[in-house]
């Protein structure tokens, strides 16, 4: 008769309780009229019992053995084990002394766990079985700690690498001044791996069509000193423009937690805007801003390392775990030379967000890029007034010292620069956000005889999980700090898909 433990044997983390199939059960009715007794009244020191066999001289235990009668009748009292789902044990093959004292093991557990009570005869019956089979019972219990030791141990230790796929794609009609409506398009393919619960592996291809818009059209006349890519910094149009249509690697680091308010990250491919500078108002190009100035401070995050990623580290420690968060990198992005050569940047930032509608990070660069050394402070700060209505900022100045080779001028300039927006939610119509900021990427009386003044709104539909579009504008006015460039304003249909 086959049959099954109702209780569980091995650690619940395991799911199932043991299932013992391979030996059956004879049950006889044995009547039950001796006064009901609690386990712990029975004295365990009689002398009263007879002797069997020693457990050690046995072979098998036979269906026509006392011991094999006596325990299936317990079974069948105290209900210690099931058998098949129609409520029958089927077989009747003898046990193994492992077996049967497995089983024993499932009436004393039944007995003394639950708080059953028995008859007198039956506790005299229970003790004699536990007696003569004691050292079965021993090993059995002693193989079961080592299993959980050994499951505890394989549950600390996993070494299981799970991957998961995340792709964006990005469509954007545009047209503006001086240029002819385009399509611009951008896809990123993200591999997330975790090799342990504590860490993952980030690695991003991304592609684009070249695509352009009417401010980069504008501001990449040489030169090309506040555009999206920007040879001092970044005050461009659209993000996701002018992005390469051959599949290159974007991103590819490696992230951990030594400890639980500790995360460190290597990489070969790392651009700061991951690490620093973020704002939950103004950092995702395919869901709020798109203009890559409102989307980091340019003088924290410069343009030439951050738009090229490069190698390095970088660390995030929530202090104690409360409310202060230091982080700080170190990139190098010029592969042709050594770590600490030209194109590098070290940044560290200081959060404070006591609260989850408040948050304010205090920052520093130190960068070397094109033979000019850069230095700059920076502060970013936001705040939600209610659930619907939120305001952002980011101020920095800094300091251009140096002969810059990629525009052949010997800079000492010391720049500011600052942004402010609001950003709304459910405006009009359930489900959307809505932005509006306004900035001066490079504001700095020693380049170019004007300020540039950069502006932007945004009104975005969700339209499913996976699915948004937004109507955007953004105007600029003196492009690259040369009132000659006047205003220029493009509009933009942007759909955004992930998956």
């Amino acid at each position: 008769m086959k049959f099954q433990f109702k209780h569980q044997f091995f650690n619940s983390k395991l799911g199932t309780g043991w299932v013992l199939t391979s030996y059956s059960i004879l049950f006889l009715a044995f009547p039950v009229q001796a006064q009901v007794v609690a386990a712990k009244d029975l004295d365990f020191d009689s002398t009263q019992l007879a002797q069997v066999t020693a457990v050690d001289e046995l072979g098998d235990v036979l269906p026509t053995d006392w011991a094999y009668l006596a325990l299936a009748a317990l079974i069948q009292r105290y209900g210690a084990i099931s058998g098949y789902p129609d409520g029958t044990f089927r077989g009747n093959r003898s046990l193994s002394r492992y077996e049967f004292a497995a089983a024993l093991q499932g009436v004393l557990e039944q007995v003394t766990n639950t708080g059953t009570f028995v008859n007198q005869e039956d506790l005299v019956t229970l003790r004699r079985l536990e007696l003569e089979y004691r050292l079965p019972l021993d090993q059995i219990r002693t193989r079961l700690n080592d299993i959980e030791r050994r499951v505890t141990n394989l549950e600390t230790n996993q070494f299981s690498a799970t991957s998961k796929l995340q792709g964006e794609v990005i469509f954007a009609f545009t047209e503006g001044r001086k240029a002819n409506p385009t399509l611009v398009a951008r896809t990123r393919l993200n591999f997330i791996t975790s090799f342990t619960p504590n860490n993952r592996l980030i690695t991003q291809l991304e592609a684009g069509n070249n695509g352009g818009d009417a401010i980069s059209s504008v501001q990449n006349e040489i030169p090309n000193l506040l555009g999206t890519t920007g040879l001092l910094a970044d005050g461009g149009g659209l993000e996701y423009s002018q992005v390469d249509h051959n599949v290159h690697l974007r991103r590819l680091y490696y992230t951990f937690r030594p400890q639980k308010d500790l995360e460190v990250t290597i990489g070969a491919k790392m651009p700061p805007e991951d690490f620093i500078d973020r704002n939950r108002y103004a950092n995702d190009e395919s869901s709020d801003f798109s203009s890559s100035f409102f989307l980091n401070n340019p003088l924290i995050v410069p343009n030439q390392i951050d738009r090229p990623g490069g190698a390095g580290a970088a660390l995030a420690w929530n202090i104690g775990g409360g409310d202060f968060t230091l982080r700080s990198l170190y990139i190098a992005a010029n592969r042709d030379r050594d770590l600490f050569g030209d194109r590098n940047t070290g940044s560290i930032e200081l959060e404070y967000a006591p609260r989850s509608n408040f948050a304010l990070r205090l920052q520093y660069t130190k960068a070397l890029i094109d033979n000019t050394d850069i230095s700059a402070f920076g502060i970013n700060g936001e705040y939600a007034f209610n659930r619907t209505t939120a305001f952002f900022g980011r101020f920095g100045i800094g300091n251009y010292d140096g002969f810059n080779t990629a525009i052949s001028q010997n800079l000492d300039l010391q720049p500011h620069t600052w942004a402010v927006g609001v950003s709304w939610r459910d405006l009009v119509l359930p489900g959307t956000l809505t932005g509006i900021a306004i900035g001066q990427p490079f504001v700095e009386a020693g380049l170019g005889n004007a300020t540039q003044t950069n502006f932007e709104a945004f009104y975005k539909l969700q339209l499913s999980d996976n699915l948004s579009v937004s109507p955007i504008v953004q105007l600029i006015d003196n492009a690259n700090n040369d009132s000659a460039n006047g205003i220029t304003w493009q509009a933009t249909l942007r759909t955004s898909f992930a998956f």
